[in-house]
């Protein structure tokens, strides 16, 4: 009983593994060319400040990235491993499947061809027919010996197909496994140069605690700019706040029902004016809004890059500068340009609310319904408030980055007030 259990569990995890979907190592490649893209940008843009001489924010910050991108390349084809160790077990056990097969209908087709040996003779043929006790029975036996006849030819021929599959699966095996090979030396190559740009990480991190001071200079002047960037766009949010519900509540007046009936406890009328709910969301409230942010929301993780083979030197949210004790908490994504000067694209349509001066740079807030979107450290606006602008339109080009060495903007997204990660919703 306990070896029935086992064997049908094993045809369980077989049949279950073996119906897995092939997307699922098209979508690791996928992952894989994605990662590949990420470390190459990566690398170039960490080659235009390496060697400088001061260390900056944006180099402490695109080493960490590469590392971090290493390790996930590393994952990936730990996970392609994985899975052709799971194909090489499962064609294993298909193999030793079929190969009892094979016996077991060899052994099958040996008793039968030694029955035929051991009862060849016509006379025993004769005998056999002739021994009928009626037609029907004579016809009956016939109808036997040819079904019998035909059953030693399907068995010749099962373990013929059986033989050919057993191998395919054998050849099949042996590709998996030079797979394999393929991926452990692949493997082996990424580990390498993981430890080289974990040794080029230490370089680096010795450098900035040698350099605290200026990282943390240029820690506050970041978080400067950061803090007035979220101040003017606070307002700008609040401003088409209160736009959107004074405009809403116009609307509601103007729309207003009134009806008047007689009071029964006085010789006069009583007018009653019907009043309109208050909204959860003002910029969710009229028929435009609500059509344009149920569209942006349906394009989350599709929309498209604010600027053309950019990289992020420092993600959204808290950060810590490595190998020194600074903590930075950036609203948006920082990303890295190959040089100043490059075009900057809104990633979707809306209405321009905003386009002001921080000091050292230009910043173009959009409004998408109750989604907002800023661009900031531009050099440079195209557009002014209150255009209407589409999906990839050009609205600026970018200013210098903080270290000089290329182009850089801070790229934010909001539902109204509130900050989200935009990188989430930017096409991967």
């Amino acid at each position: 009983m306990k070896k029935a259990v086992i064997f049908f569990s094993i045809l369980f995890i077989v049949f279950a593994v073996a119906a897995q979907p092939s997307d699922e190592k098209a979508q690791m490649e996928k992952e894989r060319q994605q990662i590949q893209k990420e470390i190459a940008d990566l690398q170039k843009a960490y080659s235009q400040i390496k060697g400088q001489r001061n260390v900056t924010l944006g180099q402490a910050n695109l080493i960490k990235r590469k590392i971090e991108a290493q390790e996930k390349l590393l994952n990936n084809i730990n996970k392609e491993i994985r899975l052709i160790n799971d194909d090489i077990y499962l064609s294993t056990l298909g193999i030793i499947r079929l190969q009892k097969e094979i016996d077991t209908l060899k052994a099958q087709y040996a008793r039968s061809v030694l029955y035929a040996y051991k009862n060849r003779s016509n006379y025993d043929f004769l005998n056999f027919i002739f021994s009928a006790s009626s037609f029907n029975d004579v016809m009956k036996r016939i109808a036997y010996l040819k079904t019998y006849r035909s059953y030693r030819e399907q068995q010749v021929n099962s373990i013929k197909e059986k033989q050919q599959l057993l191998a395919q699966r054998k050849q099949d095996q042996i590709v998996k496994k030079q797979q394999k090979n393929v991926a452990l030396q692949n493997q082996t190559k990424q580990v390498k140069e993981l430890e080289v740009q974990k040794k080029e990480k230490d370089v680096v991190v010795a450098e900035l605690k040698s350099k605290e001071k200026d990282l943390e200079k240029q820690l506050a002047a970041k978080k400067k700019k950061d803090r007035d960037l979220k101040n003017a766009i606070a307002a700008i949010v609040k401003r088409e706040i209160e736009a959107a519900r004074k405009k809403a509540e116009d609307e509601a007046k103007k729309n207003a029902t009134v009806v008047t009936r007689p009071n029964n406890n006085a010789n006069e009328n009583v007018t009653i004016k019907t009043t309109v709910e208050k909204p959860k969301s003002y910029l969710d409230f009229s028929a435009k809004d609500v059509a344009l942010n149920s569209s942006f929301a349906a394009n989350k993780g599709r929309l498209p890059w604010p600027v053309d083979n950019g990289v992020v030197s420092i993600r959204f949210g808290p950060y810590t500068v490595e190998g020194t004790g600074l903590k930075g908490d950036n609203p948006g994504i920082t990303i890295e340009t190959p040089s100043a000067g490059v075009a900057v694209k809104t990633v979707f349509e809306g209405e321009v609310v905003g386009v002001y001066n921080l000091g050292d740079g230009m910043a173009i807030t959009i409004r998408h319904g109750k989604y907002f979107t800023t661009y900031s450290n531009l050099s440079s606006a195209s557009v002014g408030k209150g255009d209407p602008v589409k999906t990839g339109q050009q609205i600026g080009r970018a200013g210098r980055a903080d270290d000089g060495s290329g182009g850089q903007i801070d790229f934010l997204l909001m539902i109204e007030s509130k900050n989200i990660n935009p990188e989430a919703w930017l096409r991967r």
